[in-house]
């Protein structure tokens, strides 16, 4: 898969999840096999500002080969200021713009899914950002989801105003706004995006709990890539999984519950690391919990002493107390995992669907309107 000047050899992306695309889950999801790795989004005030958490958002190992940021912004001076900042100061060597966060929190101000329903708008932003980006050859991709909801969908527009801006491919996840992450994601409108944009690479994104299911999305969409988001939650060895099936090998990773508790005090160590504190290291790794020992046999007390574990010499002890012999459990550890929600009617400004441009209340709005470091 090529971005521009990038050639990614296995055509799968690790999507920016807050709180979880940190340094840390990046380097465990490198370790096990290829891809883009991007680091957790940041809104572009944020970086404008140099607020440290977004400095902290966007940094990268050394031996990060392609440094990849994800930015949020609502305003385009803005997002092209954080671009700019990005490409003077050589801190990324891929940038994707969110806009398919469909947190009420950001989609309440106008961003993230709700913001290509302005198409002035979202046309301000491509097209500033990519300026920016190619004055330091970086490639520029966007992130979408299909819209706000079934009666106002917005992803076969913004997917050509993207591509006549000149962005390096598209990425659609196959829900609306209004979806959140219930349901099933819809692969026909990824595949309908794909046949509109035959000359970009088109990327898809949801659903893909498996190295089987991506390979089953490109066969029955065309697409040229998969994003990979809450599948490998607590699976850092999916990236291996895709690889070998990329590659045409059935090798998968079928970790027994000895290799999970390494892996998960791995993670824990890194996390440590990555913060410069033990205690916030401890405190990341408690979500990560439930997803790492998913269908395996923990007992109710052990689990709840690891979802509040506070060192990392407690966590070797509650470790130890696993069965390390205890096999894959199969099934019951695969499968859709983090949280789906339910759906909703999304949160909006006020008067946000009653035109497709801006008017003069919201163009006042807008500047004000993206969040402090993060934006879900």
């Amino acid at each position: 898969m090529r971005l521009g000047p990038i050639t990614v050899d296995t055509p799968v992306i690790l999507a920016p999840m807050a709180g979880i695309t940190n340094k840390a889950f990046r380097r465990l999801c490198r370790e096990y096999g290829g891809g883009l790795y991007v680091s957790e989004m940041v809104t572009s005030r944020a970086l404008v500002e140099r607020s440290p958490e977004s400095l902290r958002i966007i940094s990268h190992d050394e031996d990060e080969s392609v440094r990849s940021v994800q930015l949020y912004g609502v305003d385009p001076a803005t997002v092209g200021a954080a671009v700019r900042i990005l490409v003077e100061e050589d801190r990324a060597d891929h940038i994707d713009l969110n806009f398919g966060c469909p947190v009420p929190k950001v989609t309440r101000r106008g961003g993230g899914a709700a913001l290509p329903w302005k198409l002035d708008l979202f046309t301000g932003i491509v097209q500033t950002a990519v300026r920016e980006a190619s004055k330091g050859g970086i490639p520029l991709t966007i992130k979408m989801r299909k819209g706000i909801d079934e009666d106002h969908l917005t992803f076969l527009e913004a997917g050509r105003i993207a591509r006549d801006s000149g962005v390096a491919a598209v990425a659609l996840h196959g829900r609306t706004a209004s979806q959140y992450y219930s349901g099933k994601a819809d692969w026909s409108a990824i595949a309908e995006l794909r046949n509109a944009l035959p000359d970009i690479p088109v990327l898809g994104n949801g659903d893909i709990w498996s190295a089987e299911d991506a390979v089953r999305m490109v066969r029955e969409t065309g697409v040229d890539g998969v994003v990979i988001g809450r599948g490998c939650q607590g699976r850092p060895w999916l990236f291996g999984d895709l690889m070998n099936a990329f590659e045409g090998s059935a090798e998968r990773h079928q970790p027994g519950l000895g290799q999970v508790a390494e892996t998960v005090y791995r993670h824990a160590e890194l996390l440590v690391d990555a913060f410069g504190s033990e205690m916030m290291g401890l405190r990341d790794i408690r979500k990560h919990m439930a997803w790492y020992f998913k269908g395996y046999v923990v007992g109710g007390e052990l689990r709840a002493k690891l979802a509040t574990v506070p060192t990392l010499e407690v966590l070797r002890g509650l470790l130890a107390e696993l069965d390390a012999e205890s096999p894959y459990p199969g099934a019951d550890a695969e499968g859709p995992r983090g949280r789906a929600g339910s759906p909703k009617k999304t949160s909006l400004p006020e008067n946000w669907l009653q035109s497709r441009r801006l008017n003069e209340a919201q163009q006042a709005d807008i500047s004000a309107a993206e969040l402090d470091v993060s934006g879900g």
